[in-house]
């Protein structure tokens, strides 16, 4: 039948992914989970392969697919004939619920002609007759619906999809309907599940080894689409509109259709599943774009794993879309990496970042900590990727405690809409100083209590560097940049807005010694600090902020050492040397405690020395 997505032609590239990489025909037979199974084309052509898991929200693609996948068993032994013949052999009318709603028989809808709408209300009537006579098992049932729907496709007057009807009929609407046995691979299958309801419902139950995904790409609703087809396999009579005679669409509408809240969803899949193996198809006309599907896979997935491969696809067309752009399918592949390594990033550019060093943090934290201090948040790369019980963020900058604070508190559809819409209100692109003074001016005509900072992210995303820098009056002043919200931006935000939302995290802005009474004997205190031998935006004493001296550095010391009097860990990301000068008093003082030093590997241009300084082995 005809089907929007389709993938049979796209099987074969399918296959040999499987098996370069050792997944087709593997010693021990895996477990295949088609998480959007449509029409069954990936499912039937590995059942002989895999176990399976079969599942989709709409209960005729499930039906349809089961039908194709169970043929070898539909025998109708105790039914004690042929279906196909006996209903091809008669010419029985049944004036139900398609004659009356979707042919003239009884409405102005032209999907059928009246004889055919009768012959497929004899059809389903008869078939649900020997369902509820105990004359044919689940299996078979199955088969024969599937069976109607590949029939109808046939006859139907439609440009393809069953959303609308054609004012004039088509001449093969004319044909009277054959009952048609669907199309099947004539295999056998191994042990197979079903399931109908949405993947972000029941990702996280299911046990499984490879993950294909083929989720909707555009804004067409299949529900919308293929109503008419749930309507026969439900068999319920649904109260139905006025003009295409559809059913409330409404529990069918899927968030894969709608940009953003489909990569919200495809982040929440890749992270939940319990697969090993991923795969994805999808099309260069899709909502997500290849950078963001590449850059969600390799976070979790291991990026040496990677594959992307580029398919030419006939598209399926209609009078709209002829003689457009050729139309091409990404097939994706990426092997999910332990949950250990996966680690989260700020979608804040904050300088002095640890986002590139924290799989070496993390390598020193202590497991089992209660209470997970940053003190010195700023974009939050460490404390996010902490697996305390309770974390507790804090950073002197008010501005930025509320701009990651606000990740977590905002939903993020909305977040991403309200984004969206100053960047379209104010013309927001790289490099285009006027747009981006003007939003900045407005921002910073506002009392500081009523300062959004959704608002201030916004700007962010066209400054220098994607920076964060205000004068002395709390102004933000940073000049626009060569950056925009592009779709690796998209995804940190995305992924970073999960995890942050999954946290306990408490947020605070206030000066770091002011903790002190307030720390347990159980917590961890990781501190990054300015540091004396650089000058950031954030601690040279001009932005409307104290700066960071010898003094602030003393203060620094004294309150880990007061942590290590009283048995707190601490760990401390410091720089040491930086452009040839040496910090000794820290140096000295290391080494007086006796505390551990750890260099980091930056790989930077720049000469640093890059140390965690831990009070415990």
């Amino acid at each position: 039948m005809r089907f929007i997505g389709n993938k049979e032609l796209i099987i074969d590239e399918i296959k040999n992914l499987l098996k370069e990489r050792g997944l087709l025909n593997n010693k021990r037979r895996l477990k295949l989970f088609d998480a959007f199974c449509g029409t069954g084309a990936v499912s039937d052509s590995l059942k002989d392969s895999f176990d399976l898991i079969v599942n989709d929200m709409l209960k005729w693609c499930v039906i349809y697919t089961k039908g194709r996948i169970v043929v070898k068993d539909c025998t109708f032994e105790k039914l004690g004939f042929d279906p196909f013949e006996f209903l091809n052999s008669n010419a029985q009318i049944r004036k139900g619920f398609f004659y009356k709603n979707y042919s003239p028989g009884g409405s102005k809808r032209m999907y059928f002609s009246p004889e055919n709408a009768g012959r497929i209300d004899y059809f389903r009537y008869t078939i649900e007759r020997w369902k509820l006579d105990y004359l044919i098992n689940d299996n078979e049932y199955s088969y024969l619906l599937a069976s109607i729907i590949e029939s109808i496709s046939f006859v139907s007057n439609t440009a393809g999809v069953y959303g609308a009807f054609l004012k004039h009929w088509d001449p093969r609407s004319k044909k009277l309907i054959i009952l048609q046995r669907v199309k099947s691979s004539n295999s056998g299958y191994f042990n197979v599940q079903f399931y109908n309801d949405k993947i972000e419902k029941i990702i996280d139950k299911i046990n499984c080894d490879i993950l294909y995904l083929d989720p909707p790409y555009t804004q067409n609703q299949y529900g919308t689409q293929y109503h008419l087809l749930e309507t026969l396999v439900l068999d319920d009579n649904p109260s139905v509109s006025k003009i295409t005679g559809s059913r409330p669409v409404s529990p069918m509408r899927s968030d894969w259709s709608v940009m953003y809240r489909a990569h919200i969803l495809f982040d929440e899949i890749i992270s939940k599943t319990k697969a090993k193996y991923i795969i994805l198809s999808y099309s260069t006309d899709g909502f997500m774009s290849k950078s963001f599907i590449e850059a969600s896979l390799k976070r979790y997935g291991k990026t040496k794993s990677y594959k992307c491969k580029k398919i030419s696809y006939n598209k399926y067309t209609n009078f709209k879309s002829k003689g457009k752009k050729e139309h091409f399918e990404y097939l994706f592949f990426i092997e999910k990496k332990d949950s250990a390594d996966i680690h989260y990033e700020s979608p804040l550019n904050y300088i002095g970042s640890k986002a590139k060093m924290i799989l070496e943090i993390k390598k020193y934290l202590p497991k089992n900590i209660s209470t997970f201090f940053d003190i010195f948040g700023g974009g939050f790369n460490v404390g996010i990727n902490s697996e305390a019980n309770h974390i507790i963020y804090n950073d002197v900058n008010h501005f930025v405690k509320d701009l990651v604070e606000s990740f977590k508190t905002s939903d993020t559809y909305q977040y991403l809409l309200y984004v969206k819409r100053l960047i379209k209100k104010y013309n927001l692109k790289e490099e285009d100083t006027e747009s981006y003074l003007k939003i900045r001016k407005y921002y910073n005509s506002l009392p500081i209590e009523k300062r959004n900072p959704k608002l201030l992210y916004a700007i962010i995303l066209y400054g220098f560097n994607q920076q964060i820098r205000f004068n002395g009056n709390h102004d933000f002043n940073n000049p626009v940049g060569m950056r925009w919200f592009n779709d690796k931006v998209l995804e940190k935000k995305i992924s970073f807005s999960k995890a942050i939302k999954e946290k306990n995290i408490t947020f605070s802005s206030v000066e770091f010694p002011n903790f002190l009474d307030k720390i347990e004997k159980n917590s961890f205190v990781y501190m990054d600090p300015p540091y004396r031998l650089t000058r950031g935006s954030y601690n040279d004493g001009k932005r409307g902020f104290n700066g960071w001296g010898h003094d602030d550095e003393r203060k620094l010391l004294e309150f880990a050492d007061s942590l290590n009097h009283k048995s707190i860990r601490f760990m401390i990301s410091y720089v040491i040397e930086y452009k040839g000068r040496t910090n000794m008093e820290i140096k000295n003082w290391i080494r007086l405690n006796n505390y551990r030093l750890i260099n980091i590997d930056q790989n930077s241009s720049i000469p640093r020395n890059e140390v965690l300084i831990l009070n415990y082995s």
